[in-house]
């Protein structure tokens, strides 16, 4: 059975794109610092049959990450597709954010995002074969002042897929992101529709596969 893990499993788009996934077959591992909220949302996938499995991970912390997706490994072999989702979805202009909060959301934002795509392309690079793919947002074309810490993370989620995404493609590997313009919540159409194109971006044949896709309602 292959693997897919979802990092900052949320119950908008981390959860319809883990669901879009278990619909292939997929064996989901779902991930997200609050425990309590994974487990609901796995219990959700596994009343429907699926077969599912839900860690904690804090998405702030390379260490974490790290410990995580060697967990999963261990237990279930191959990490076959990987996606970040977490997000630190603060509102706050350059001004009034202190220094530290800002470097905690930009942790989350683009530092876990990075520390989970290196340590997946050096899996996946190895053996050939992988999907990694990450939530983007529309404030990477389009910063808002008013979340400002968010449309940085965004912004370094498109540079490091735009980045990697020639030099994986060398070994078999695709990075890709949906860029998310559209207010999304829990059980809604919008949060399906990203879940598709995810899936969409999976699918590509290798000869058409691309770094992006772009949802907006």
């Amino acid at each position: 059975m292959k693997n897919f893990l979802s990092i900052g499993t949320g119950p908008g788009m981390g959860y319809e794109t883990a669901a879009r996934f278990a619909r292939e077959g997929f064996r989901i591992i779902l991930s997200a610092r609050n425990a309590e909220k994974s487990e609901e949302l796995s219990r959700k996938l596994k009343d429907q049959g699926f077969s599912v499995e839900c860690r904690r991970v804090d998405a702030s912390s390379a260490e974490s990450i790290a410990d995580l997706m060697s967990e999963v490994q261990q237990q279930f072999g191959d990490i076959d597709v990987i996606h970040y989702n977490a997000a630190a979805m603060r509102q706050d202009t350059i001004d009034s954010q202190p220094a530290k909060s800002f470097n905690e959301d930009l942790a989350v934002n683009i530092g876990g995002a990075l520390a989970a795509t290196k340590m997946a392309a050096a899996e996946m690079s190895t053996r050939k074969n992988g999907t990694i793919l990450l939530t983007g947002g529309g404030f990477a074309l389009a910063p808002h002042p008013e979340f400002i810490s968010l449309s940085i993370g965004k912004a370094g989620i498109r540079s490091l897929v735009m980045g990697l995404f020639e030099p994986l493609k060398k070994d078999n590997v695709h990075i890709a992101t949906v860029t998310v313009s559209a207010s999304v919540t829990a059980d809604s159409k919008e949060a399906r529709d990203v879940g598709e194109l995810f899936w969409q971006l999976h699918s590509q044949p290798a000869d058409q596969w691309t770094f992006e896709m772009n949802y907006s309602a």
